[in-house]
């Protein structure tokens, strides 16, 4: 039924003290939770976008001096201007124990000054700070800091710290995760930053091999990870096909499993960018970056922003790119596969359509062809290459392009006036 001949059936109950009573009685969880939602889209009406500092750092290789570098390095070479908002210390930062009560400890030789002194440091530069924590007994490593049982500490903690962005990894309990805990914990976790007045991004990370994503996922966060770990510079070194689960097509893949429940303020996380000197070749990079945007991804860099090529710069800050991206309208996807050709595809609000004509092969260049017609988009399309900025002109009936092996033609096609 119509929510307005919910409320027109409903009006009678209305004008009497019962039926008020019980208009709220019905509605008043109805409204509330239409409230969260709305403050939940207000935080990420789009896709994410910032820095984490996993893929390049890993655990062992963040400090206090290194973040403040690639802080101001973020600001300096326009990455912030460009969108990239959030930066976010994953694993490293904390002690390898709690206080007594239960409180996290910033890493006293690598983080001498703590954690509010580096989030002030962020904010006084105009980025949104963020920490990755774990919310069971201990984390990834094994080291007793996790935040089950002292949930309302640890969240004051972030709050006094002026945390904007809280990474929830699922990593390890003690006594092991069932069904029933782990929803608990995670809707904890949600209950705290929804009753604190600060907007504090909830990103959930917690797809392991042993736990599927969950449809619940959406109710509580604004991301979550839909993927194993992508391989990158801290594992050894990115790559783009051909390794179960990891890479960076099978990552593509497996997003795509849960295209449907993206949008209206909550988005499939399939990791950090692998982009930079991560062990990908140029032309891979910008499959990975087409993917990402046409997905809808959260776009969190993985890199080093002291020290990118011009290519890097270029392709994270390609403003076509982003913007396809930040189009809120859908989570894009694979449309058609034929052996290595392959075309993944995004409607925007506007009624342009996203396209990238990829070969997945890794021996061949190969023809692929396309028709505005066939694609359902229109009779006629200008067509535009997106990394190149160039406008390829008006397209009828057909238009191809032989791409070279990993490589990939991202387009933008809108219709003529």
């Amino acid at each position: 039924m119509h929510q307005k001949d919910i409320f027109r059936q409903h009006s009678d109950f209305t004008t009497t003290r019962f039926g008020v009573s019980l208009f709220v009685f019905l509605f008043f969880p109805w409204m509330c939770l239409q409230i969260s939602a709305q403050e939940k889209n207000l935080l990420a009406k789009t896709p994410p976008m910032g820095w984490n500092s996993w893929n390049w750092f890993g655990k062992n290789g963040v400090n206090e001096e290194k973040m403040k570098q690639c802080m101001d390095a973020i600001v300096e070479e326009g990455l912030l201007d460009a969108g990239y908002k959030y930066f976010v210390i994953d694993g490293g930062w904390r002690d390898k124990k709690l206080s007594p009560n239960g409180e996290l400890i910033p890493h006293p030789k690598k983080f001498p000054n703590g954690i509010k002194a580096l989030a002030d440091y962020a904010h006084a530069r105009g980025l949104k700070f963020g920490l990755h924590t774990v919310p069971g007994t201990h984390d990834c490593g094994g080291d007793a800091v996790g935040g089950f049982g002292h949930e309302e500490i640890q969240f004051q903690q972030f709050i006094e710290w002026g945390i904007d962005f809280i990474k929830l990894d699922k990593c390890n309990h003690e006594n092991g995760w069932d069904d029933a805990t782990f929803k608990q914990t995670y809707y904890k976790w949600h209950r705290l930053i929804r009753n604190e007045k600060r907007n504090i991004l909830l990103s959930i990370s917690a797809r392991h091999p042993d736990n599927e994503w969950q449809e619940w996922f959406p109710e509580i966060g604004q991301m979550a990870r839909t993927t194993d770990d992508i391989k990158a510079k801290v594992s050894g070194g990115a790559v783009f096909d051909h390794i179960p689960h990891r890479s960076v097509m099978r990552i593509a893949e497996e997003n795509s499993r849960w295209a449907e429940y993206a949008g209206n303020g909550y988005w499939n996380d399939p990791d950090f960018l692998a982009i930079g000197d991560q062990g990908l070749t140029i032309a891979e990079q910008k499959v990975h970056f087409a993917l990402w945007c046409i997905m809808s991804a959260p776009l969190i860099l993985g890199n080093d922003p002291r020290n990118m090529t011009p290519e890097e710069k270029n392709l994270i800050t390609n403003k076509w790119a982003i913007a396809i991206n930040q189009d809120p309208d859908e989570q894009g996807g694979r449309i058609k596969k034929v052996g290595a050709k392959e075309i993944w595809a995004k409607k925007l609000t506007n009624g342009d359509l996203a396209l990238l004509l990829l070969n997945r092969g890794d021996k061949k260049t190969i023809k692929i062809k396309i028709s505005p017609k066939e694609l359902e988009f229109s009779e006629k399309a200008i067509v535009r290459e997106i990394f190149s900025d160039e406008e390829i002109g008006i397209v009828g009936k057909s238009f191809s392009k032989k791409i070279e092996p990993h490589n990939g033609l991202f387009l933008l096609l809108h219709k003529p006036k």
